[in-house]
């Protein structure tokens, strides 16, 4: 199966960089580039390419914005990739739903494993990612049960609700609503969000 791609980022020459890397994959095609968040918004509506490489900074709507809209019409996983590990916006993009979070200076190997895991549903998070997200939620760190904790590490790994049933010998129903309390818990509404905020407060291991 073929990972369709689409990139976005306001400096060509960053554009092309990302394509030459990716596109020396068999199983990676970049279908689409543009240059701004805007543009990325109606190309991935177009084109419903299973990852959109979004810059963090860009011009007409920046990729946070892009991010929310093309994960709220589900038009793509979103991995956001960024100059700056400090950026302020790096939580708002993943709150936005981004599934994942990459410097541009990221290995070629790093970038090209990273496509391949947001594809499969799975979280990418570098550990500035992660810190960024724990400033922001300091405080009181929820208690999740050993089966939600065993639900929610199989959900960072991308696995389904009856992929998840399955391993754990329970019910569909039953993963459904340990997933509803999870996000109760972790006051989030999805599982990229979950997944992160759980990494953040101590309650997931960080990405290795």
């Amino acid at each position: 199966m073929t990972i369709e791609v689409i990139i976005a980022d306001d400096h060509p020459v960053v554009r092309e960089g990302l394509r030459a890397v990716l596109c020396g994959e068999p199983d990676i095609e970049v279908v689409g580039e543009c240059g701004d968040g805007e543009q990325a918004v109606l190309m991935a509506a177009r084109l419903r390419p299973d990852v959109a490489i979004l810059d963090l900074r860009m011009p007409v709507l920046d990729g946070a914005d892009a991010t929310a809209r093309i994960v709220a019409d589900g038009s793509a996983a979103v991995l956001v990739i960024t100059t700056y590990d400090t950026d302020g916006d790096i939580v708002r993009a993943i709150r936005a739903g981004a599934s994942g979070f990459l410097l541009k200076d990221a290995a070629r190997t790093e970038l090209i494993d990273g496509v391949r895991r947001v594809a499969r549903g799975e979280t990418v998070l570098t550990e500035a990612a992660v810190t960024a997200m724990t400033v922001q939620l300091r405080g009181e760190i929820p208690s999740l049960s050993p089966r939600e904790s065993d639900v929610l590490r199989r959900v960072a790994l991308g696995l389904s609700n009856p992929q998840i049933g399955a391993e754990l010998y329970i019910t569909e129903a039953t993963v459904k609503t340990h997933v509803t309390r999870i996000f109760t818990k972790l006051g989030v509404s999805d599982r990229t969000a979950a997944v992160t905020t759980a990494m953040a407060r101590g309650l997931l291991p960080p990405p290795r």
